[in-house]
């Protein structure tokens, strides 16, 4: 039996080797695509920052001398060297490496996110390819199926049966089916280098697609509450704890510094003296603390953390709703292309009956060759419809998974 005749009724549903193949190019996508790769450098950078918290303000240093030497009861002081060193309050370098950890958080799920889009566009690059490789065999089908009708057009002309026009309609409607060939030949190099760019690698190399898919009997379910764990959603609630952990990290910014010093200052012997502590340096440890008195930057950083917080509710609460808009007009489609691949289905085995009537009609001369013509008209518009619909339908199938897996 035909090509189009497996089509319709003969196809497994995705079968292993085809999954696996795109699983295949999804993971050398991931692998190569340089969107990706930028992706995973922020995050590098992020997770650097978490090791950047980890500070402690400048070490102060000073050297002062003395021009003119102040005399003491002990003797001449020479220099000043000093030495302070500020301190954060408790828990302030945790507080500001919790922070970075979280954002580089957020930084990851872009990560998922982008690798998730990729995988939906190579999907969707897939799907293509494989509709115009079959729309191609089904040309060429079609185009045989013409070359035999038209030597049972001429081996009619030599009796009588058919004129010859009806050779010069068989012979025009092949010419048309080859230049369609020849345009979904263009369609195909354009989405092979689509492809191939998703997977960073030479545009020329060829995509192996599966010949023969078909929609599964069953439909796998489908949960809204799976929706709610998709990344482009808990990145939002990843920013709001890092809204959390940025105010917690200002409380503790907004509270006082303590600083520890040493001062030293060197003292020359009095020549004119003997006691105890002629020439006695000075050692003088000190102890200081910066107080952050006029405060409303804090206060200010405070409520600005609120407000961010509630524009991040309301952002996620919107995205919510276009997931799940997104998600619902998937599964309509879906549905919808179900439908019409049964429908489909359904013609062109009338189509192919019909077919089989004028065939036997041949056998007994009366044969009309415009009414093959039609019969073969219908058949590749039914046969190119069934393949639209496999393709939209594993094109939302595709969507679905994005949204909800």
């Amino acid at each position: 039996m035909r090509y189009i005749i497996v089509i319709a009724l003969v196809f497994i549903a995705f079968a292993k080797a085809d999954a696996q193949q795109l699983a295949s190019y999804i993971q050398e996508a991931e692998k190569n695509n340089p969107e990706i790769q930028a992706f995973e450098l922020r995050y590098n950078i992020a997770e650097e920052k978490v090791n950047e918290a980890d500070w402690l303000p400048n070490t102060e240093i000073g050297v002062g001398y003395f021009v003119s030497e102040p005399e003491t009861r002990t003797g001449a002081q020479r220099a000043r060297f000093s030495v302070k060193q500020m301190l954060p309050w408790f828990g302030t370098i945790s507080a500001r490496e919790n922070y970075a950890s979280s954002m580089a958080d957020a930084q990851y799920v872009d990560i998922v996110i982008a690798k998730r889009r990729l995988a939906l566009s190579v999907s969707q690059s897939y799907y293509k390819l494989y509709s115009i490789k079959a729309k191609q065999l089904i040309l060429d089908e079609n185009i045989q199926l013409l070359e035999t009708y038209e030597r049972l057009a001429l081996t009619s002309v030599e009796v009588g049966n058919v004129s010859a026009v009806d050779v010069l309609r068989l012979q025009i409607r092949q010419n048309e089916l080859v230049q369609q060939k020849e345009v979904l030949e263009q369609d195909y190099l354009a989405e092979q280098t689509v492809f191939n760019n998703l997977l960073n690698r030479d545009e020329t190399l060829e995509v192996q697609v599966p010949q023969e898919l078909t929609i599964p009997d069953e439909e796998p379910l489908v949960s809204n509450e799976n929706l709610k764990l998709n990344p482009e959603l808990i990145k939002y609630d990843k920013l709001y704890e890092s809204i959390e952990e940025a105010e917690l990290l200002n409380q503790k910014e907004s509270a006082p510094n303590i600083g520890f010093g040493l001062d030293y200052v060197p003292v020359s012997e009095r020549p004119d003296m003997n006691f105890s502590d002629n020439g006695k340096d000075i050692v003088m440890p000190m102890v200081s603390i910066s107080i952050p008195i006029f405060n409303n930057k804090y206060k200010s950083v405070t409520k600005q953390n609120e407000l961010k917080q509630l524009e991040i509710k309301s952002q996620k609460e919107e995205r919510l709703n276009n997931l799940e808009t997104r998600l619902a007009q998937a599964i309509y489609n879906r549905n919808t292309m179900r439908i019409k691949f049964n429908v489909q289905t359904d013609n062109l085995k009338q189509a192919i009956d019909a077919e089989e009537i004028l065939m036997k009609n041949y056998e007994t001369g009366t044969i009309d060759f415009n009414d093959v013509l039609d019969v073969q008209e219908l058949q590749l518009k039914f046969q190119i419809n069934l393949i639209d619909s496999i393709k939209e339908y594993f094109t939302e199938y595709a969507l679905i998974n994005y949204l909800t897996k």
